[in-house]
C-alpha cells in the first residue's frame, strides 16, 4: 500500500524524523491560508501516487500566498502526467503546502528488504534530487550499501562509513547516525516495505526530508489499523481494489488475455506462455487456496469487467482448491450475462470430471486445452495470434 507524501512525512515525524512543516489543501483558498500560517515562501507539491512530479509540473515554488493560491488552481482537479502515470495521467485531489528551506546538497536515502541477504539494506548516494533507478543503471558505484543486522539494528559505525562515502561533516555525520536508527525504527515499527528519502537535504547545518516515499506491506496492515485507514483507492486500479476487497492476489496489466489461475507459480507460468506465444495477459492472479464458488465469480466478473480483455484463459490444477469450485463459480458468474469473448479453459487434478461436466451443462462456448502450453497457444490463437 502506498502512502501520499505528505502521510508519509507525518508517519515519519511521528518516529522523529526531521521533515519540513507542511499543510494540506483541497481547494486554492486552503492552499493560500496554509501559505500565510508558514510564513509566505513555499512550496506547493501535488499529491498523487506517482514520481516525477516536479518534471511534470506538480511542484512550484511559491514567493507568497497569492502565488502559493494560483498555482494549487493551476493543480488541482486536473490529471499530472509523470513517467510514472502514462500518458492519461492522475488527477491531483489535494496538494502539500510546505515551507521553502535552504538547500546545500542533495542526497539520497532509501531502506528496503534485500531477499537475497534476508536483510533490510540501507541504500545512500551523494546523487539525490534525481531517479535513484538511473543512477544504479548508470553509476552503480556512487550508491552505497549497509546491509542492518537484525539483532543489533543500524549500528554507529555503518553511519559513519556512510558518512564518509558521502562527503559529510562531523555535524552531519552525528545527524546521520541518529536518522538512521529513527528510519529504521520507522521501517520496521510499520511494516513497511519501502522508506525513501529523495532527496535528503542538508540545510541549515542539519538534514532534513524534503521528500518522502513510503510502501507499507499489505500482509501487516491487520496490526495498523490506523495505517490502513490511509489507503487512497482514488489513486489505486479499481480492478485490484475491488480484488483486494475480495482477498485476491490480483495485479492488473495491460494485455489482452484475462488469466484465471491457482497458484502463484502456475499464474507467472501462465503469463510467461502466453508472452511466449505472442500475446500480453491483461491480468496477474492467483485464486488462492480455500475459495468458494461465489469467491471466483467474483473473481471472474473483475476479468469480464475488464474493457481491455479479448480473450480469457482458466488454468487450474486442482488441489486444495477443486475443480468443481471453480467450474462452479464460472456459471455463477456468467448465469445472467455469458461471456462475450472466447473462453479457453484447461482444467486437471482434483474433480476435474465434475467440473468439466459442469461447463459441459452450461451454455458456455468453452474450448479445452489438454495441457499447459495447448492452453496459450489456443487463447492466443482466439485473438487471431499474436500481438
Amino acid at each position: 500500500m502506498k502512502l501520499h507524501e505528505f502521510q508519509a512525512k507525518e508517519m515519519l515525524g511521528r518516529f522523529g524524523v526531521p521533515v519540513p512543516s507542511g499543510r494540506v489543501a483541497t481547494s486554492p483558498a486552503e492552499a493560500r491560508a496554509a501559505a500565510e500560517a508558514l510564513g509566505g515562501r513555499v512550496v506547493v507539491k501535488a499529491q498523487i501516487h506517482a514520481g516525477g512530479r516536479g518534471k511534470g509540473g506538480g511542484v512550484k515554488l511559491c514567493d507568497d500566498p497569492p502565488a502559493a493560491e494560483a498555482a494549487a488552481g493551476a493543480m488541482l482537479g486536473k490529471p499530472l502526467v509523470t513517467h510514472q502515470t502514462g500518458p492519461e495521467g492522475r488527477v491531483v485531489q489535494r496538494v502539500l503546502v510546505e515551507e521553502a528551506r535552504s538547500i546545500e546538497r542533495e542526497l539520497y536515502l532509501g531502506l528496503l528488504v534485500d531477499r537475497e541477504a534476508r536483510q533490510v539494506v540501507l541504500m545512500a548516494s551523494s546523487e539525490g534530487g534525481v531517479e535513484i533507478e538511473q543512477v544504479a543503471a548508470e553509476r552503480p558505484e556512487a550508491i552505497l550499501k549497509e546491509w542492518i543486522d537484525p539483532v543489533v539494528g543500524f549500528m554507529p559505525y555503518q553511519a559513519n562509513r556512510l558518512a564518509d562515502g558521502l562527503g559529510l561533516d562531523k555535524a552531519q555525520t552525528g545527524a546521520l547516525r541518529k536518522l538512521g536508527v529513527k528510519l529504521y525504527e520507522a521501517f520496521l515499527g510499520c511494516d513497511a516495505s519501502l522508506v525513501e528519502i529523495n532527496p535528503l537535504v542538508v540545510s541549515e547545518g542539519g538534514l532534513l526530508a524534503l521528500d518522502a516515499k513510503v510502501n507499507l506491506d499489505d500482509n501487516g496492515l491487520f496490526r495498523h489499523g490506523e495505517l490502513a485507514e490511509l489507503r487512497d483507492r482514488a489513486e489505486e486500479d479499481p480492478r485490484e481494489s475491488r480484488a483486494n476487497d475480495l482477498d485476491l492476489s490480483y495485479v492488473g496489466l495491460e494485455g489482452g488475455i484475462g488469466c484465471m489461475v491457482n497458484g502463484a507459480g502456475l499464474a507467472m507460468a501462465t503469463m510467461d506462455l502466453v508472452k511466449l506465444e505472442g500475446a500480453e495477459p491483461a491480468n496477474f492472479l492467483d485464486v488462492g487456496g480455500g475459495i468458494t464458488a461465489e469467491r471466483v465469480a467474483e473473481a471472474f466478473r473483475i476479468i469480464l469487467d475488464d474493457p481491455r480483455v479479448e480473450a480469457i484463459l482458466v488454468n487450474i490444477f486442482g488441489g486444495i482448491v477443486r475443480c468443481d469450485v471453480i467450474a462452479e463459480g464460472i456459471v455463477q458468474a456468467t448465469h445472467d450475462r455469458g461471456v462475450e469473448v472466447p473462453l479457453v479453459a484447461r482444467l486437471d487434478g482434483t474433480n476435474v470430471d465434475e467440473g468439466r461436466r459442469i461447463l459441459d451443462e452450461s451454455a458456455l462456448d468453452i474450448t479445452y486445452a489438454e495441457d499447459f502450453a495447448d492452453s496459450a497457444s489456443k487463447v492466443v490463437a482466439a485473438i487471431g495470434g499474436a500481438r
